[in-house]
C-alpha cells in the first residue's frame, strides 16, 4: 500500500510538471489520473490496490457516525422517559481480533457508542467484557457487535 501511494503522489507530480502548471488542480487531475492507472494496472502490482482500503476506512467512519448518532437517539428516550425499567448488565463478547491495536480500536469504538462501556479484555485477548445500559438480548447485543465494528475493522486492518 504505500508503494502505491508513493506511485500515486510521482505520478501526479509528472502530470504536474508535463503540463508545466504548478497549481493544486493539476496536481489533483494527475493523482486522479494515477488512481486510474493503479487501478487499470493493479495486476502488476504487488499489493492489494490501496483505494479499496481507504473506502474500506471511510465506511468504518460512516458506520461509528451511524452508531452514534442511533445510541444518542435511545440515550435520550431513556433520559425523558417517566418510568426507568432498564435491565444493565455486563456481558461477555467473543473477539476474532489478532492484533493488540485491532482490539484498542474496537474497545474505543465501544466505549465511544453511548450506553456502553468496555470493562475489561481476557488474558487470552479472546474476549472483551462489555456493560451495556438496557440488555434486552445478550446474544443480539453480541451479534450487533460482531457484525458491525468487528467486522468492519478487520476489512480495514486485513
Amino acid at each position: 500500500m504505500p508503494f502505491q501511494i508513493v506511485l500515486n503522489i510521482t505520478i501526479a507530480f509528472m502530470w504536474m510538471f508535463l503540463n508545466e502548471a504548478y497549481s493544486f488542480s493539476t496536481f489533483f487531475v494527475g493523482y486522479v489520473i494515477g488512481i486510474i492507472l493503479l487501478f487499470l494496472l493493479q495486476r502488476f502490482i504487488p499489493d492489494e490496490f490501496y483505494m479499496k482500503r481507504i473506502g474500506n476506512i471511510i465506511y468504518l467512519i460512516l458506520l461509528f457516525i451511524k452508531e452514534l448518532l442511533l445510541s444518542n437517539i435511545s440515550i435520550v428516550k431513556w433520559v425523558y422517559k417517566p418510568k426507568l425499567d432498564m435491565e444493565p448488565g455486563i456481558f461477555a463478547v467473543p473477539i476474532d481480533l489478532k492484533s493488540n491495536w485491532e482490539i484498542t480500536l474496537l474497545a474505543n469504538l465501544i466505549t465511544l457508542t453511548p450506553g456502553t462501556l468496555s470493562i475489561a479484555i481476557s488474558n487470552d485477548y479472546s474476549y472483551i467484557y462489555v456493560h451495556a445500559m438496557d440488555i434486552g438480548d445478550v446474544e443480539e447485543e453480541i451479534n450487533s457487535i460482531k457484525e458491525s465494528f468487528e467486522r468492519a475493522i478487520k476489512e480495514v486492518t486485513r
